[in-house]
């Protein structure tokens, strides 16, 4: 057996294998783990386009990881940083001031365990369907309220909403342009069908998964990602 390069100790044992197959070891004394004549390999831009788009369906890092031929250790990180690169604001085509008309819905889903609950607000552009307002957060007139702010300005001066009869609405959408509607008037079925998408391709959003997120930013980051990756895909 190889010494710990951290501590020397000869204390070492076999701790199975890495992804490139190469015998990974563990050392007893300070936990380090190692191989033995470790290379830097280098990731080509390629492979990391790949792994970008999947990012966008529902596979787990561990998946994307086997798929690619990256250590798990380096796509995490690769990860962290590109969805702390993510836009926090909607990219939008322009419209003009008239009638537009928007709708609204929130969506479940949870960080780390179920018990910490984050609710992604959404608003959609009836007549684009593009993803016009977005928030994380909870269920409360204060995530209202960020939805509300994050909608482009010629949204909230001139749109009629309508959404389900959650209360949080009616404290922040003006009265005149706020509808409340049962999902019976198919007034909303666009939004749930695009919250249906989501969870089918987002694999942190989907109910029972092994694939939540432990990290609230890289929760944040993955559904903006697929927003704007959604919004995009609407004008190709």
């Amino acid at each position: 057996m190889p010494n710990c390069p951290s501590c020397e100790s000869k204390e070492v044992v076999k701790k199975g294998r890495i992804h490139n197959g190469k015998q990974n070891y563990k050392c007893k004394a300070c936990g380090r783990q190692f191989v033995e004549d470790p290379q830097q390999k280098l990731i080509s831009q390629q492979t990391k386009d790949l792994i970008d788009r999947l990012l966008l369906e529902k596979i787990p890092l561990a998946g994307i990881a086997r798929v690619c031929d990256v250590s798990e250790s380096w796509l995490q990180d690769y990860v962290n940083r590109k969805y702390e690169s993510v836009p926090r604001q909607v990219e939008v085509s322009f419209k003009k001031k008239g009638r537009l008309t928007i709708q609204c819905d929130e969506m479940w889903s949870f960080v780390g365990a179920k018990g910490n609950k984050q609710w992604i607000w959404l608003a959609l552009d009836v007549g684009t369907r593009e993803i016009v307002g977005v928030h994380v957060g909870d269920r409360s007139e204060q995530g209202a309220r960020q939805l509300w702010a994050s909608l482009p300005d010629v949204y909230r001066q001139c749109a009629v909403a309508y959404t389900d009869f959650w209360d949080a609405y009616a404290l922040v959408f003006p009265q005149t342009r706020h509808k409340a509607v049962g999902k019976e008037t198919g007034k909303t079925s666009y939004i749930e069908r695009f919250n249906c998408t989501m969870r089918q391709r987002v694999s942190r959003l989907v109910r029972k998964t092994l694939s939540f997120s432990k990290k609230l930013e890289n929760h944040i980051g993955a559904i903006w990602m697929f927003v704007h990756h959604y919004n995009t895909s609407l004008h190709v």
